[in-house]
C-alpha cells in the first residue's frame, strides 16, 4: 500500500483546526493540529497526536497544553502555527489558566498531562481537561488539503 495515497485517503474525513500551545519557561510554543479528539467524559480527556519529527515533541513532554479551536476566519493564524510564519503576527495572545491561547478561539481546553502512547510515526498525547471555554461562532475546516466551511442545514 502506498503512503501517500493513504494520506490523501484520510483527507476525505473532515477535520477542525487546532493549535496546541504550550508553555517553556523560556517562552509559549504552538503549532497547528487536526489529529485532536475527545476520548473520555469522566475523567474528560482529549488526545492530541503529534508527528515525532517536530519540534513540538519537546515542549509537550510531560507539559500542561491548551487547545485552541479555531474560527473559520483564523486560516492565517492555522497557516502562522504551521510553519509559515507572517511578519505581523495573526493574532494575539491571551492569558488562561494553564498558560497563554490564542484570542477568539472558538474554544478553548486547557490541560494537564494524562498520558503518553506510541502511535508508530506519531505520539498520542491525553490531556485531562482542567479549564474549558466556548462561544458562538463557524469553526474553520479541513478537507482534501485544504480549508473548508462547514455549512449547518
Amino acid at each position: 500500500m502506498d503512503i501517500r495515497n493513504f494520506r490523501q485517503c484520510l483527507g476525505y474525513f473532515a477535520t477542525g483546526v487546532t493549535i496546541i500551545t504550550s508553555e517553556t519557561a523560556s517562552s509559549t510554543h504552538g503549532f497547528t493540529v487536526n489529529s485532536f479528539t475527545s476520548i473520555s467524559l469522566n475523567p474528560m480527556l482529549v488526545l492530541v497526536s503529534v508527528d515525532r519529527k517536530t519540534k513540538a515533541m519537546d515542549v509537550l513532554q510531560g507539559n500542561n497544553f491548551i487547545v485552541n479551536i479555531l474560527r473559520d476566519d483564523q486560516q492565517d493564524t492555522a497557516m502562522h502555527f504551521a510553519g509559515h510564519t507572517m511578519e505581523k503576527q495573526p493574532f494575539e495572545w491571551e492569558k488562561g489558566g494553564l498558560g497563554k491561547r490564542i484570542k477568539n478561539s472558538l474554544a478553548y481546553i486547557e490541560c494537564k498531562p494524562w498520558k503518553t502512547y506510541d502511535g508508530g510515526d506519531h505520539v498520542m498525547f491525553l490531556g485531562e481537561v482542567k479549564h474549558f471555554e466556548h462561544s458562538d461562532g463557524n469553526p474553520l475546516a479541513f478537507y482534501c488539503g485544504k480549508f473548508s466551511e462547514v455549512v449547518v442545514k
